[in-house]
């Protein structure tokens, strides 16, 4: 083999291990948002620049085979007018110029050296050490040539939307020369191509070691940095942006890197005896790095697409860890065997469905212990993970049954494994259609039986079908399409009906703003719920009387009574409301059971999206994989790969589904931490002394209580009914935060979260229960006289 394989998984880890590490410190407060910001410029205009000087001046012109550089260049550019034209021939004019721009910049311009080069280190350098200087050689070719057009474009919309037109077209080209070559980048790559012939590829022993100690120390603190750009980004996604970023993605990672491998292949076939196949195969993976995070930047510079840049940016990187995986995986395969090759593809299906049966029970668990499968969208998610596990069970039985003479065994395994597959092609189409409807009306106006006849009852049909009048075939690639042709014909039909129905749905969804919070459905304030937990509370069921729990009552319950605070104590035959304690100790707060009716009655509609979105790519992968086969009798070695991607995706998605639903917030990480807090509160609360607090904590309390709390408590706290004769002066969470910023004692939601805790700390305030820590959420909170 020409990789080192089995260095791939501790570089991966390396790598991804960092990042994580920088997500946790941004999550956790521990570095804000505002300082991560120093952190970034000294990656990008210091470390970067001396890791790029640095290689310029070693590179060695010699050994480089240019049929690799020209054939990603052609990628690149290929990817770039697509993207740039489909851009301008879709957007509003408003703002194409500015979208074609920085979409194709997203598309093209990959994290090659945070992320990249730490991969192709560990696979090539004991092979083919040459391979690792093409990424510097390959990098700036985005930096010097694609990017200053997609600038271009975005001078150009900047100069359309201004009323008076002063700028000449000349003034604009000179801004965006100016702004290349202001680039510290650009700047060291052309600094560093110089030295390289001025001291023959030799760095003066002077400067060595500070170049050096600049370039050492990018990998780890650039990964670190990318890990804290990824916090809140993908609370920016947004219906709108749907389709736009299944476009992108696919740009990014599917077409990118194919377009890298045959432009190789095609420029390599007759010039060079020194490459072998590796080289196209370095190409496809260097074209699956993801997009970098300066692209970011860039937006935020302009202005423009914020959201679509940076939620595809953590997207990609995400997806971008099991595809280089599996890839570098496939490449070491021999391919001379097709039994061995059938043997991988049914070894990786299996392994892949065991990893995806694990999280698909925890997920179907959490849903279940949640009570939130009988509420839409999730009722149809419940059945999408009942197929998803279905598959699994079935791919796993089906390796055991394939191996026996046993016809009839074969007949119900495969009855099974296909309905359940064509039903996890079927359902992320019905949940976006479902999100569609349910954003148009409050409630559901097609039968859910419906949905259960087309996610469960079109599979059962075709799989009847293909049993009753197919015929099997014998030299099959994937060992699970023992019906040859009809099979791949009937497979390619369901898929490509999913694909329209999600597509569809998903461009309608992205046609109408997303105005409405999904935190709190439906348009209900927190208010409204306390009004709804008030006429509740007062209005109890006979037993007689109490719901069945089907799902048409349930979505009932989700409609709120139309009633204000002062309506409500008017129609109360209560004594008047006194005040409540520093602690509410009822064990039937209302405000403590609004919470609990915001936190069940939650849609979730971002995580639905994004599951539909993430499925919808997955089904493209498998689309390709089949209409490939069905079009060329011999599909070839890329075909192969391709195969395999589409039994990852397709077995793959428990995984998926594990990451979106298995992690349930208020299910299991809140009252885990909620049972620690409060075992650790009730122990220290007897010795914490004012003189035991740390410095910063008795600094900001005495400066909050001082200058801020009158003001504060005079525009935030409101009186809400706590229990049936008691009201309480409490507050939001997410409303003291936007306060703290407003007043100019926190920059950013970041700091302004730790100077809650630290007011809580101080006991300053607390929350109603005592039962959560501060948090920017609709939490109630009060302040301790």
């Amino acid at each position: 083999s020409t990789m080192s394989i089995d260095k791939l998984f501790p570089a991966l880890l390396q790598c991804f291990g960092i990042t994580l590490c920088g997500y946790v410190a941004g999550r956790a407060n521990v570095i804000t948002s505002t300082q991560a910001k120093g952190l970034g410029n000294f990656v990008s205009l210091f470390a970067l620049p001396a890791l790029l000087f640095k290689n310029m001046v070693l590179l060695n012109f010699d050994h480089v085979i240019w049929s690799f550089f020209w054939g990603v260049l052609l990628a690149k550019l290929c990817v770039f007018v697509i993207v740039g034209a489909l851009t301008l021939l879709v957007s509003c004019p408003k703002s194409r110029f500015h979208k074609a721009g920085l979409f194709s910049i997203f598309a093209t311009q990959s994290n090659d050296f945070a992320l990249g080069f730490p991969i192709v280190e560990a696979l090539y350098k004991s092979t083919n050490p040459e391979y690792l200087q093409y990424i510097y050689l390959v990098a700036p070719v985005s930096l010097v040539l694609l990017n200053p057009i997609g600038f271009a474009l975005c001078e150009i919309q900047k100069w359309k939307n201004e009323e008076n037109r002063r700028q000449s077209k000349l003034y604009i080209l000179g801004v965006i020369v100016l702004q290349v070559l202001k680039n510290p980048l650009v700047f060291m790559v052309v600094i560093g191509i110089v030295a390289h012939f001025l001291l023959r590829r030799t760095i003066p022993a002077v400067v060595a070691q500070f170049v050096d100690g600049l370039a050492n120390s990018f990998g780890g603190t650039a990964l670190f940095y990318l890990g804290l750009s990824m916090v809140g980004q993908l609370g920016k996604l947004t219906r709108s942006t749907v389709v736009t970023l299944i476009l992108l993605i696919t740009a990014k990672l599917l077409l990118m890197p194919l377009l890298c491998k045959d432009m190789v292949d095609v420029l390599d076939s007759n010039n060079s005896t020194l490459n072998d196949s590796s080289l196209s195969n370095y190409a496809f993976l260097y074209g699956v790095f993801p997009t970098a995070p300066s692209v970011g930047i860039y937006s935020l510079y302009y202005n423009a697409e914020i959201e679509v840049v940076t939620s595809g940016m953590v997207i990609c990187t995400f997806l971008s860890a099991p595809i280089m995986y599996v890839s570098a995986w496939l490449v070491t395969i021999s391919w001379n065997d097709p039994q061995f090759v059938m043997n991988s593809l049914q070894t990786v299906s299996v392994d892949v469905s065991i990893v995806s049966l694990v999280g698909l029970v925890w997920a179907l668990v959490v849903m279940f212990l949640s009570k939130k499968y009988n509420r839409l969208p999730h009722f149809f998610t419940i059945n999408l993970f009942f197929a998803q596990f279905l598959t699994c069970i079935g791919m796993i039985v089906w390796s055991f049954v394939v191996m026996k003479e046993d016809p009839a065994g074969q007949t119900v395994v495969f009855l099974l494994l296909w309905t359940s597959q064509y039903s996890t092609y079927l359902w992320p189409g019905l949940i976006a259609l479902s999100l569609v409807l349910l954003r148009r009306s409050e409630h559901l106006n097609v039968s859910p039986a419906v949905f259960f006849f087309a996610g469960w009852g079109v599979p059962t049909i075709a799989t009847a079908l293909l049993l009753m009048l197919a015929e099997k075939s014998p030299d099959t690639i994937d060992p699970s399409l023992v019906y040859g042709e009809a099979q791949i014909i009937c497979t390619t039909v369901v898929v490509a009906l999913s694909i329209l129905l999600g597509g569809g749905s998903l461009v309608c969804l992205s046609r109408e703003s997303w105005a409405r919070n999904d935190q709190i459905p439906n348009g209900e304030s927190t208010d409204d719920i306390v009004d709804d937990v008030e006429e509740e509370a007062r209005a109890e069921p006979e037993p007689d009387q109490t719901p069945s729990g089907s799902l048409s009552r349930a979505f009932l319950d989700l409609v709120p009574l139309v009633a204000s605070p002062e309506a409500c104590f008017e129609a109360s035959l209560l004594p008047p409301p006194g005040q409540c304690g520093d602690r509410c100790e009822s064990t039937d707060c209302q405000l403590a059971r609004a919470e609990e009716l915001q936190q069940t009655t939650d849609r979730q509609g971002a995580r639905h999206l994004l599951l539909c979105l993430l499925l919808t790519l997955a089904l493209l992968v498998n689309l390709s994989s089949r209409l490939w086969l069905l079009l060329n009798p011999v599909p070839g070695r890329l075909y192969m790969e391709l195969q395999f991607f589409s039994a990852t995706a397709s077995y793959g998605q428990g995984l998926l589904s594990f990451a979106l639903f298995g992690l349930d917030k208020h299910l299991i990480i809140l009252p885990c931490k909620k049972r620690l807090c409060s075992f650790w509160n009730d122990r220290k609360k007897k010795e914490r002394a004012w003189a035991d607090l740390p410095e910063d904590v008795r600094l900001t309390c005495t400066q909050f209580i001082k200058y801020h709390k009158d003001q504060c408590h005079q525009d935030i706290v409101k009186k809400r009914r706590c229990g049936k004769t008691t009201v309480a002066d409490c507050f939001l969470g997410c409303d003291l935060v936007d306060w703290l910023q407003r007043v100019g004692l926190a920059q950013d939601p970041g700091e302004a979260v730790l100077y809650g805790k630290r007011l809580q700390q101080g006991d300053v305030l607390q929350h109603i229960k005592q039962e959560h820590d501060f948090l920017d959420s609709p939490l109630y909170y009060r302040f301790i006289t």
